[in-house]
């Protein structure tokens, strides 16, 4: 028995995924992911005649088990990581919906609560710029915010004025987070972001599960983050909880540094003085974008662009002369 994942050959579909489970001669599932790893991933169930005849596999694994338990199917892969996951068939808003959860997704579910959506610092729309290595980026969908991507000398989430950093905040999960620590690397990233004007770390967990680690002692991993706050306080390593609240606090806490450099007479002079390590120039340009990222923002702007194939030099222009640049909105000092 195998599972196996394929590309969506239907290019109007949102679901760009399709998912075929050896469960009553065959199973097949629409999906948003590959695997849940970051969150749940929503999936769509659709007949078994909808699998093509010459599917494009992109991931496919042995399966232990598969079984189903009233509203839920049991999948464990036979590998060794990323082996056990459910699919779950519930309700969201009165709908029916189904969702293919991981036991970390699961632990991390948002905790029967509802992130604000007023603007941030009355920001009508925040720039923030994105590590181009961070891999499962922050999304930050339903708020004001424009991302960019490029490669950030430190940190994952950041603001930009005049071409140096001022704030930064480097995303850590509970288990990043205590390798990171354990292996030093996390004592260098935070002498690189107290060099700026404003710098945090945020993690995707609870204290609290720091105290149930099994193959690092507790006390070494709560000691070792009581020396680093000690260290270096002016960059705080904030617990959220989950992702989503970690999403949604980063968002809150770069629109807050933003208001703050517009007003704040003193934040200049930290600009001009700011340390050399702030430099962008000191991290590699982001690669381009994709032929179909580009496609996309041409039809949202209006320019008329083929389905397929390349795109004319005259909408790559456009493209560059509309991302030229970066930083927050006009009230960024001069």
């Amino acid at each position: 028995m195998e599972l196996l994942i394929a590309r969506n050959p239907d290019p109007d579909s949102r679901l760009p995924y399709l998912l075929l489970l050896p469960l009553a001669g065959g199973t097949v599932f629409r999906a948003s992911g590959t695997w849940p790893r970051t969150s749940a991933v929503y999936c769509y169930p659709v007949p078994a005649e909808e699998w093509p005849d010459a599917p494009d596999i992109v991931d496919r694994a042995g399966v232990r088990s598969c079984v189903r338990r009233g509203a839920a199917i049991d999948l464990v892969l036979d590998r060794a990581r990323e082996n056990r996951s459910q699919i779950v068939f519930t309700k969201a808003r009165g709908r029916d919906a189904v969702f293919w959860q991981s036991p970390r997704t699961r632990k991390q579910a948002r905790p029967n609560v509802t992130t604000p959506t007023a603007r941030a610092a009355g920001i009508a729309e925040l720039e923030i710029t994105v590590d181009s290595h961070e891999r499962y980026a922050y999304r930050f969908g339903g708020r004001q915010v424009r991302t960019v991507k490029r490669a950030l000398p430190c940190g994952d989430y950041a603001l930009v004025a005049g071409g140096r950093l001022i704030a930064s905040v480097e995303r850590k999960s509970l288990a990043d987070l205590v390798a990171s620590l354990t292996g030093g690397k996390l004592r260098y990233a935070l002498a690189e972001l107290a060099a700026l004007p404003r710098a945090a770390v945020v993690v995707e967990d609870r204290y609290s599960q720091v105290f149930k680690l099994e193959r690092v002692r507790p006390a070494l991993v709560a000691d070792g983050l009581a020396e680093l706050q000690v260290r270096w306080p002016n960059v705080p390593i904030v617990f959220c909880g989950t992702r989503p609240l970690a999403e949604e606090w980063t968002y809150r806490f770069l629109a807050a540094v933003c208001a703050w450099a517009g007003t704040e007479a003193a934040s200049t002079e930290r600009l001009t003085d700011a340390a050399a390590t702030t430099e962008l120039a000191q991290a590699p340009e982001a690669p381009e974008p994709s032929t179909a990222e580009v496609r996309a923002w041409a039809r949202a702007t209006g320019l008329a662009v083929p389905g397929r194939g390349r795109l004319r030099p005259e909408v790559w222009a456009a493209w560059r002369a509309a991302h030229r640049g970066w930083g927050c909105p006009a009230q960024w000092p001069p």
